[in-house]
């Protein structure tokens, strides 16, 4: 029953996405017929009619109906939430050439603010992330245009192009004193979706970067390989899904299975009215693609049993949120790091008779303990920071996000505060000390060093200690719910 819904449906689990692939299955999906209390809102209509026609009569410029009508249709579905879009047919082209994931851009998940294009995550070995763009980053610039008032998608357009040519990007953040301006060059974006190492005998580390059709093989070899080079079976594993900002559903369900019991729930969909939709298990109807074989065949079975932490940050959202929430629901695993983005809505690609289509937010997901992710994340179970993330943005903070069906406070962005007056002052940064600390916080992300990484130590130290590892199983789910009005949950 899962698999024949996963094929009706275009699940998304990023948001807006420039130079990286957004790797989709895009099939039809049968519209509910019109009951009788949806009837066409007569005055509503006639008072759009009459802006029309004043357009037509008034505006100094002469606008053709198929622009005005266009644009009408995309500003209600952007109207919606920050991640349904109207897309017309080059649009929609555009975004069927994308899954090929290969085309000119820059590497990052954007969004939108207070009218602001803002970074969700630089994606790995990308344009974006070698400029030293970070999370939280507001765009204010995209060559000498402003962005007030873009919307993501526009904002996508302008900074995709072909491979080879440059970009000015204009940003903001909010630790630092003055504007920051980068020069980019655009580049074929073939994103590696698995890196693994053996960080010392017995213990592994993989690294998921993003969620894409070849990444739970890849996986799978990683794994192997693993075992392979630790000649035998490992005694424990850390799964680093931080700055991962989501992909194919398919994806998540398939990790998620690599490490849980045959048939455990992975993942669930409400939809209108907490109407119940699709329930994903580990089970490979769930998570092979069409026509292709079990990726997970073959996989050695200490995996489904030896102590295993996943790493989450603010840059981990959606697909990278779901493999969480499911190994930390089952307590399978120990999640490490700081609460995650919050984004926890499906968008489904319904194409239009006229060759577009419009990618509306059609369910919510749930994880496997019925906890709705959107808006608040997920909770580590063992709490820790990044001394060099002072920012951490989460979807609560988008313009229109849709709220968490199950109450609670929403988890906004914080700054973290120092206690070092001379250190809140604004400083002047040293244009050679910034280029190391670039090249550092580049290479600890490439060629992990817990010696300089304080989650990936802690990580590791839990599961180098399986009593310690199992004490901290489910710690989150004892951690008090936060209050509306607590400072952490204020946008500062």
């Amino acid at each position: 029953m899962a698999n024949s819904t996963l094929k009706k449906v275009a699940l998304y689990t990023l948001g807006a996405l420039t130079g990286v692939a957004l790797s989709i299955s895009v099939q039809s999906v049968a519209a509910e017929k019109t009951t009788g209390k949806d009837a066409l809102p007569v005055q509503s209509i006639r008072t759009m009619a009459e802006v029309y026609g004043q357009i037509k009569a008034n505006y100094y410029q002469d606008k053709t109906d198929d622009e005005l009508l266009e644009n009408a249709v995309k500003g209600m579905v952007s109207g919606l939430d920050p991640h349904s879009e109207f897309m017309n047919k080059k649009d929609y082209s555009d975004l069927k050439e994308s899954t090929s994931g290969e085309f000119g851009g820059l590497g990052m998940e954007i969004g939108s603010e207070d009218g602001f294009v803002k970074v969700v995550a630089p994606i790995e070995d990308t344009p974006a992330e070698r400029a030293g763009i970070k999370s939280g980053d507001y765009i204010v610039k995209i060559d000498d245009m402003s962005t007030r008032g873009m919307t993501v998608s526009e904002a996508v357009k302008k900074m995709r192009g072909k491979p080879g040519t440059t970009i000015t990007l204009t940003l903001s953040r909010k630790d630092a004193s003055k504007p920051i301006v980068v020069k980019l060059t655009r580049a074929i974006i073939k994103v590696k979706s698995v890196r693994f190492k053996l960080l010392e005998p017995g213990y592994g580390y993989v690294r998921i970067t993003q969620f894409q059709e070849r990444t739970v093989p890849a996986l799978t070899d990683a794994l192997k390989t693993l075992q392979k080079q630790n000649g035998g079976a490992l005694k424990g594993l850390i799964l680093d899904l931080r700055d991962d900002p989501g992909g194919l559903l398919n994806g998540a369900v398939g990790v998620s299975a690599a490490f849980l019991p045959k048939d455990a729930t992975v993942v669930s969909t409400k939809g209108r009215d907490g109407k119940g939709g699709m329930l994903l298990k580990a089970t490979p109807e769930d998570y092979m693609m069409p026509g292709s074989s079990d990726p997970l065949a073959g996989l050695p079975a200490e995996f489904k049993t030896i102590p295993v932490t996943v790493l989450i940050n603010s840059g981990s959202a959606s697909a990278s949120e779901i493999v969480a929430g499911a190994l930390q629901d089952h307590k399978r695993a120990v999640v490490v790091g700081t609460q995650s983005f919050g984004k926890g809505s499906v968008q489904t690609v319904l194409p239009l008779s006229n060759g577009s289509a419009v990618k509306l937010t059609t369910a919510l997901y749930y994880t496997p303990k019925d906890r709705s992710i959107q808006a608040q994340g997920i909770v580590p179970d063992v709490e820790v920071k990044d001394k060099n993330r002072s920012f951490e943005s989460r979807e609560a903070d988008l313009a229109g996000h849709i709220g968490n069906p199950l109450g609670g406070a929403e988890v906004r962005s914080t700054v973290e505060e120092s206690t070092d007056e001379a250190a809140s002052e604004p400083k002047q940064p040293d244009a050679k000390q910034s280029e190391k600390e670039k090249e550092e916080d580049l290479s600890l992300r490439r060629e992990p060093n817990p010696a300089k990484d304080a989650q990936l130590r802690t990580a590791l130290d839990l599961v180098k200690d399986p009593a310690k590892w199992q004490k901290s199983l489910g710690e989150a789910a004892k951690k008090p719910a936060p209050k509306k009005d607590d400072k952490e949950n204020k946008t500062e």
